[in-house]
C-alpha cells in the first residue's frame, strides 16, 4: 500500500492557498542594448524544471489554468512547487487539491523525480511572481521588482512602478524615466507588497472569491490510501 498525504491549506492574510501532497516512496524613456539572444526563464529554469513542466503544463491547461512558475527544490527534502491560477484570476481550495491529484496521478504514471519529494500547489499569492508578459500588463501601476539576467548599463536590479508592455519590452517608470527591458532579458520579476496592492487584491473581482477570516483560518488535512 501506498500512503499520501493530502493537506489543503489557506492563509487570511496572503490570499494564498496550498494544496500539499506527499508521495512517500520510501520620465525620459531609455532604452538598453545587450547582444547575443537571452533565454527567459521565469517559469521554469533548470533542466529538470523544464522536463516536468513539459509533463505537468498540459493537465493544468486541459483543468482550464494556466501554470504560473514551477519549481523543484533540494534541501532536507525535495519539493516540486507549482503556481497555477485561473485565466481571470486565483483558484480556491479545493481548485488547488484537484490540480494537485491531477498532477500527482500523472507523475505517478511518468516517474519524472525518482526519490521521495513534497507535491505543493498554491495560487501565485498577494506578492506574486510575474513570469508571462500579459502579466507585467495586467499589473501596470504597481511596484515591481525585477533582477535581468545579465548586467544592463551597469546594473541587475530594478525598482519601480510597472507601465505596461509595448511589443516584448516591460515598461518600468524608475526615478531616472521610464525604462524598457526585454521581456527574454529577465530572470525575476515580482510585484511588491503594498498596501494598494493587498486592496486590489482582496477585492472579490480579481479573486473570483469573498475573502473572511473565519474561513481562511480554517485547516483541513484528509489522508488517503493508494494501491500501487
Amino acid at each position: 500500500m501506498q500512503k499520501a498525504l493530502n493537506q489543503n491549506i489557506c492563509t487570511a492574510n496572503s490570499g494564498v492557498h496550498y494544496a500539499l501532497h506527499r508521495k512517500i516512496l520510501s520620465g525620459p524613456r531609455a532604452r538598453f542594448f545587450m547582444f547575443g539572444k537571452m533565454v527567459n526563464e521565469l517559469i521554469a529554469k533548470s533542466a529538470s524544471e523544464k522536463k516536468l513542466l513539459e509533463i505537468i503544463n498540459p493537465v493544468i491547461s486541459d483543468m482550464g489554468f494556466e501554470l504560473v512558475r514551477l519549481r523543484l527544490m533540494n534541501n532536507k527534502e525535495i519539493t516540486l512547487q507549482i503556481m497555477a491560477a485561473r485565466p481571470s484570476g486565483y483558484i480556491k481550495v479545493d481548485e488547488c487539491a484537484e490540480i494537485s491529484a491531477a498532477i500527482s496521478a500523472v507523475l505517478d504514471v511518468e516517474d519524472p523525480i525518482l526519490d521521495s519529494y513534497n507535491l505543493e500547489v498554491s495560487s501565485p499569492g498577494i506578492d506574486r511572481p510575474l513570469t508571462r508578459i500579459k502579466d507585467f500588463e495586467d499589473f501596470e501601476g504597481y511596484e515591481v521588482k525585477i533582477e535581468t539576467i545579465h548586467l544592463i548599463d551597469g546594473r541587475k536590479r530594478f525598482r519601480g512602478t510597472l507601465a505596461g508592455i509595448n511589443g516584448s519590452e516591460i515598461l518600468i517608470n524608475l526615478d531616472e524615466g521610464t525604462v524598457g527591458l526585454e521581456f527574454d532579458w529577465l530572470a525575476e520579476a515580482k510585484l511588491v507588497l503594498t498596501d494598494d496592492l493587498i486592496k486590489e487584491m482582496l477585492k472579490p473581482k480579481k479573486t473570483n472569491q469573498k475573502f473572511g477570516n473565519k474561513k481562511f483560518d480554517a485547516f483541513e488535512t484528509e489522508r488517503l490510501e493508494e494501491t500501487e
